[in-house]
């Protein structure tokens, strides 16, 4: 029979409380995930390249399927991270952030020596290899931070998902605040800010991102909603702040001002960390210090009720021996020595742990990767385009750092509100994720017909819709992928589903949309009597440069909505499951283990007859 006696108080004792508290808070859960928070907001760059692109385009004399091909070398370097996840597999998550630090600031900051002419004979390859390295950064990022903090909190993925790439979303909104506050309109020092700061702030949280056992707090996932709460109020703020910037002309210490606000804003989920770790501090110290320690007694049971011993097993026939041999070789068969790719095509349920190779060849996987490819390709294509779109129907080079803030601000609205409002209808409505995936693709279909058909002002609407739709789509994706596949090797299954997007970038960017655009651009300039010379930039101006390239992207991205809602009808009974009973069992019984090893044993006691 096991009691539990009641705890005792609380409250800072003195010099040794306080360095103990302090160690929890820097040690526990919810610091790794604020420290998670910093690095995502400095983490995406690569959504910023319509702010630097002009520069690349005028100061190394590039067409439009040139900058498109630069663009394509980004978005494959910033979601082909198979090779991080095949790291983290095998290492701890401090050496894939200390190694993405460091591709970051090398990428980009060659890409700034050649953009400023400090280093001569740049070829086009070496941008390519450049911006590549620079940008495949992100995904050691992600791989070292997000996939951690996933397998930290696997009960409320959705929610880590939402809030962590909303983090990411708000990036480009954060780090322009920055840049003008620290370098004012020299779009040219905004490569050299992308440079240094993500990788500064990864080398700081190097040691407190790691994996950590899971332990169930009953208001898990209020914190998670604190967490958003104090974002929506960043979001907020950065959302004025570009209202105001676009009535108002604001001066080089009034962007300091504003950045500082943001770095603020930023740090506010720190004081929601110690609140909750003294919570979890102070629980530990009562159980120490409780005076009715867990007691055990064990009594013996008198003779009537004893149980006797069990008699040996009378000897076996050779026939139960062969029946015992033929009942045991499933157990005792070693499964570690089979070859992977003999189960490759074996796969378990849905939810299980596949190996890599079945998830890969799994149809669950090819509909998920068409769809993304579609998707995904489309909208990315509008936001690396946004700069020259913008450019090319006659808007003014103060609107389209506007577009951009906006794309950041709605990517961050899409994944808070996909990653929350997903887990959500998922357990209360059983709505599944892949049938939110799907509305998302059809209404990103919304924004692409919204640029193809130049509506007056709507470029702004295309810009939210657009963002949104993309934003939304990344937590749905990541999280869809770990229910189907399990956690097991999710760092590297995570990689591989987005590498989808620069597969659709290539498709849809590079291919379609800058051939289309330089051949209209050639149009213009024959139709002018002149002939392009070797290293000037090609620009096309009015609604035919990129119309039928987005009616085709619509096009697309309907194809990959009819393509996803095969995957819905696939999944259906499976969401209408408890996808996360074992993880809830799993936590159950590490509490079980932290709550006895926690209060030890403060006498056993024996009572014969």
């Amino acid at each position: 029979m096991v009691v539990a006696g009641p705890g005792g108080g609380g409250g800072i004792g003195g010099v040794a409380d306080m360095k103990n508290l302090t160690t929890q808070i820097v040690t526990g859960r919810w610091f790794m995930v604020f420290a998670s928070l910093l690095i995502m907001s400095a983490a995406g760059a690569t959504y910023m390249f319509a702010l630097y692109s002009p520069d690349i385009k005028d100061a190394l004399g590039y067409d439009q399927t040139t900058l498109n091909l630069l663009s394509f070398f980004k978005d494959v370097g910033s979601n082909v991270g198979v090779l991080s996840g095949l790291i983290n597999e095998v290492t701890p998550p401090w050496v894939v952030l200390s190694m993405g630090a460091v591709l970051n600031f090398f990428g980009y900051f060659m890409i700034w020596l050649a953009v400023t002419k400090k280093i001569t004979g740049v070829q086009v390859w070496h941008m390519c290899l450049y911006i590549f390295i620079g940008a495949n950064s992100q995904s050691f990022a992600n791989t070292g931070s997000l996939v951690t903090c996933v397998k930290n909190f696997p009960e409320s993925r959705g929610s880590v998902l939402g809030i962590l790439k909303g983090y990411v979303g708000l990036s480009g909104a954060i780090i322009t605040q920055f840049f003008h506050a620290f370098y004012g309109d020299d779009t040219k020092a905004l490569i050299l800010l992308i440079g240094w700061l993500p990788a500064a702030i990864s080398f700081a949280f190097l040691r407190t991102i790691r994996i950590m056992k899971v332990i169930r707090q009953p208001n898990e996932l209020k914190i998670f909603y604190n967490f958003l709460y104090i974002s929506l109020s960043l979001a907020g703020f950065l959302m004025i702040v570009i209202i105001l910037e676009k009535t108002l002309s604001f001066t080089r210490g009034e962007y300091g001002g504003s950045a500082a606000v943001v770095i603020l804003m930023l740090f506010v989920p720190l004081g929601v960390v110690i609140v909750e770790e003294y919570k979890i501090w102070n629980s530990k110290r009562q159980a120490l210090n409780d005076p009715s320690p867990l007691k055990i007694v064990t009594e013996k049971p008198p003779p009537s009720q004893e149980i006797p011993a069990p008699s040996p097993p009378p000897p076996s026939t050779s026939s139960d021996k062969k029946l015992v041999t033929v009942e045991s070789s499933p157990s005792t068969t070693d499964n570690s020595n089979v070859s992977c790719w003999k189960t490759a095509f074996r796969p378990p349920d849905r939810g299980e742990d596949f190996t890599i190779l079945q998830a890969l060849f799994s149809v669950d996987m090819l509909i998920l990767f068409l769809a993304t490819i579609c998707g995904i390709g489309g909208t990315l294509t509008a936001i690396d385009n946004l700069g020259q779109i913008g450019t090319s129907l006659g808007y003014p080079k103060k609107s389209i750092s506007t577009f951009v803030s906006l794309v950041s601000i709605w990517n961050y609205l899409g994944r808070v509100v996909s990653g929350f409002g997903s887990e959500h209808v998922l357990k209360k409505y059983k709505f599944s994720r892949p049938l939110l995936f799907t509305l998302t693709l059809l209404l990103s279909c919304v924004g692409h017909l919204l640029i193809a058909f130049n509506v007056s002002g709507g470029l702004y609407v295309a810009s939210v819709i657009i963002g949104f739709c993309f934003g939304a789509q990344w937590p749905l994706l990541f999280a869809i992928i770990s229910e189907l596949f399990g956690l097991k090797y999710y760092s590297t299954l995570y990689n591989f589903g987005a590498a989808a997007s620069p597969v659709g970038l290539y498709l849809l960017n590079v291919r379609l949309t800058g051939h289309l655009y330089d051949k209209e651009a050639g149009k213009q300039l024959a139709a002018k009597g002149l002939i392009r010379k070797h290293g000037d930039a090609l620009d096309c101006v009015g609604t035919e440069c990129f119309r039928l390239s987005f009616i085709i992207i619509t096009a697309a991205t309907l194809f990959g909505t009819f393509v996803s809602l095969i995957l819905v009808h696939r999944t259906r009974k499976f969401y209408k499951s408890d996808i996360y009973k074992k993880f809830r069992e799993a936590a159950e019984e590490a509490e079980t283990e932290m709550a006895v090893s926690g209060n030890g044993v403060a006498r056993a006691e024996t009572k014969n007859g």
